[in-house]
């Protein structure tokens, strides 16, 4: 039997509330659908099938390099996060697996994670290892690079920790293992950029020795920051370089954060599917640089033409297509779990509006060079209602109507806050 964070009561009578207005709108989204020769039901049922996972630091507060204002009820562990993370899926029936981050979900025994994650009903996805910072106690500082480290030693701890992340991964039911680097430099001059590049695929490759059979290894790509003057993995050209000299087993990663603006990551994304290197993705959405924005919130557009490359080798078939999903975000203003509830529920949104394209007219429409009607086939989709798509999905999964109104009627975050003591301010350091 799983354990339930919120009562199940609770969510009842919310839905109570919400479920006649809901037959009503799926009811008329579905006679206009059905105009179009779509079945309203084949669509729900595919987005409730649909699941990303939410990162374990997610349900902290996020900060800048400024300063952190701690929220009320911060997770104090990993069991603490593993909780939150049971009560977003519970609501929102999208987010059954959870992402760690070693070390700071690393435990004595990894079989307490496991017993835990699996009373709560939630599984492990990706690992991801830590070496852009230091942790304490750790003998060789990471301040300049890690695994394209100039000394040897520094690379080998580096490579043993990803080590470790496999293991742990192995003992609780995880299958990959995310691995992003902060190396690089802010000067020029400062690394020489085949040399540092050599060493990182050199570390990769030993990392990638100890992986299992049915382990993949997502590299992780992203244009500056830490170092602002160049980075090791800095593009998805050097992702894909990267993937193909390791092997098989390894794919590239693509966080929505990580690009310069304006650059069209709905075509890398369909450069990677075309050449089976699509690893997954980190879910976000940013206005400057890697904001870490809850996902659909700046450009919620570009997140369905994401999804529209993702459906569209969904429809044909791709060969090697199995991106992994998951959310990556920094909480700095709201309550993480609100944050990554409604994440979650906008990454379905733009699926079920991907769904809605009428493949067969765009492809007419491009093979006729007919520019006009063919983003307007897109838009057609884009500008579609999907509320009650998504809605019935969650509530015939069990599911909350509103996930944050039953999240706010739950007086869940009051709860945790008697138990887990508050946590004081921090700043960043920047005058």
């Amino acid at each position: 039997m799983t354990e339930q964070r919120i009562s199940a009561d609770v969510i009842a009578a919310d839905n109570e509330k919400r479920g006649k207005a809901l037959r009503a709108d799926y009811e008329a989204l579905s006679a206009k659908l059905a105009r179009d020769g779509v079945s309203i039901d084949v669509i729900t049922d595919r987005v409730a099938q649909f699941f990303v996972a939410v990162p374990s630091w997610g349900v902290g507060t996020g900060g800048t390099r400024f300063a952190r204002f701690p929220g009320l009820g911060e997770p104090r562990n990993i069991f603490d996060k593993l909780d939150d993370c049971a009560v977003i899926h519970q609501l929102t029936r999208a987010t059954p697996a959870v992402s760690l981050h070693i070390p700071w979900d690393k435990v004595d025994d990894p079989r307490q994670l496991k017993a835990h994650g699996d009373a709560l009903g939630l599984e492990f996805d990706a690992m991801n290892s830590n070496t852009f910072s230091d942790a304490p106690g750790q003998e060789k500082s990471y301040k300049f690079g890690s695994l394209s480290h100039t000394d040897a030693a520094t690379r080998q701890q580096a490579i043993e920790h990803n080590i470790e992340c496999i293991e742990i991964g192995e003992a609780i039911g995880s299958k990959a293992l995310t691995v992003w680097i902060g190396d690089g430099s802010n000067f020029p001059g400062q690394s020489n950029f085949a040399r540092s590049f050599e060493r990182y695929l050199d570390s990769m490759k030993k990392i990638y020795k100890r992986l299992p059979d049915d382990w993949r290894i997502f590299s992780e790509h992203k244009m500056y920051e830490p170092a602002f003057y160049s980075t090791v993995v800095q593009d998805w050209g050097t992702n894909y370089l990267i993937a193909t000299e390791l092997g098989e087993k390894a794919f590239c990663l693509v966080d929505l954060g990580h690009h310069a603006p304006n650059v069209n990551i709905e075509m890398i994304v369909a450069r990677l599917i075309q050449f089976e290197k699509l690893g997954g993705f980190h879910f976000n959405d940013s206005k400057y640089g890697d904001d870490d924005l809850d996902a659909g919130s700046i450009d919620p557009y570009r997140l369905f033409l994401v999804f529209n490359e993702l459906v569209d080798a969904e429809h044909r078939n791709a060969s090697g297509f199995r991106p992994a999903h998951m959310i990556d975000q920094s909480h700095n203003v709201t309550d993480p779990i609100e944050s990554l509830i409604r994440s979650a529920n906008e990454i379905r949104r733009a699926y079920a509006q991907a769904l809605l394209v009428d493949r067969k007219a765009l492809e007419v429409y491009q093979n006729s060079n007919d520019a006009l009607m063919a983003s307007e086939t897109l838009k057609a989709a884009y500008r579609t209602d999907v509320e009650p798509i998504l809605a019935m999905a969650r509530l015939k999964a069990g599911g909350a109507i509103d996930p944050i109104s039953a999240y706010r009627n739950s007086g869940y975050r009051q709860m945790v806050t008697k138990d887990r003591p508050a946590v004081a301010s921090g700043g960043g350091g920047i005058v």
